[in-house]
């Protein structure tokens, strides 16, 4: 068995796995489940833990050397630690949809807005979700329904911050704050992938003409007029 092999057989069993848990979440927050229906969906959530947790200590076993790739992969460590980000493996499926590109840098900027577009509405639907379920039935809390709990998220990763509704938990805020970071890296993605664009375009526009000559154009340039020289030969003598 080797890390590739391991990749191929678990990558999809892991994109399922992760659908299961934000629906089961999903449901066990919105519907504010108690009871019987509370333990199963507890139980279903563990077992993708496990499954998570599997994954991650069969791959460090199977890594050389082992404490770089574990220095590498700090985000897969955080994925079974941190529930509300087993989500964001679903990023790694939808390159699967991407569709292909004539340019290489056309086929990065796509994928980077893919991923860009993903994770935040991933970072918005789990931040909502957490939020509630920190903030329902605490006192002087302002966010009792995923209504109002999706807007706040909305607000808050885009770092407008209305302020109308806001988390007054120590659980809560620390999801504001990790939702906040997440919004701020998500808006410089989007900037940057923008604005190549932008900067393509106006090349394609603009035509070769006013596009500066390289280092290598240059050079190039000159050994063709060396090898014209060298062929002329020197002028006569007079």
């Amino acid at each position: 068995m080797t890390q590739e092999r391991w990749h191929q057989l678990t990558y999809w069993p892991l994109i399922i796995t992760s659908v299961i848990f934000i629906v089961v979440y999903s449901w066990q927050v919105i519907a504010d489940l108690q009871g019987p229906a509370y333990a199963v969906a507890r139980i279903i959530i563990g077992v993708t833990w496990v499954v998570f947790a599997v994954d991650y200590v069969v791959r460090f076993a199977l890594a050389e050397p082992r404490w770089k790739w574990f220095r590498g992969h700090l985000f897969d460590l955080a994925v079974v630690a941190i529930p509300a980000l087993r989500p964001l493996r679903l990023l790694r499926a939808l390159t699967v949809v991407q569709a292909l590109q004539r340019t290489a840098g056309s086929a990065i900027r796509s994928r980077v807005a893919i991923y860009g577009a993903g994770a935040a509405a991933i970072l918005i639907w789990i931040a909502a979700l957490a939020v509630l379920e920190a903030e329902r039935g605490a006192p002087g809390a302002n966010i009792e329904n995923f209504g109002d709990a999706v807007w706040w998220a909305f607000v808050t990763i885009t770092t407008v911050g209305y302020g109308d509704f806001y988390p007054v938990t120590t659980w809560g805020r620390i999801v504001a704050v990790l939702l906040m970071c997440g919004g701020i890296a998500v808006v410089g993605v989007v900037t940057a992938t923008v604005s190549s664009w932008v900067i393509e375009r106006a090349a394609a526009t603009a035509g070769d003409d006013n596009e500066p000559a390289t280092r290598g154009q240059m050079r190039e340039l000159a050994q063709q007029l060396a090898a014209v020289s060298a062929k002329l030969g020197d002028p006569p003598a007079r």
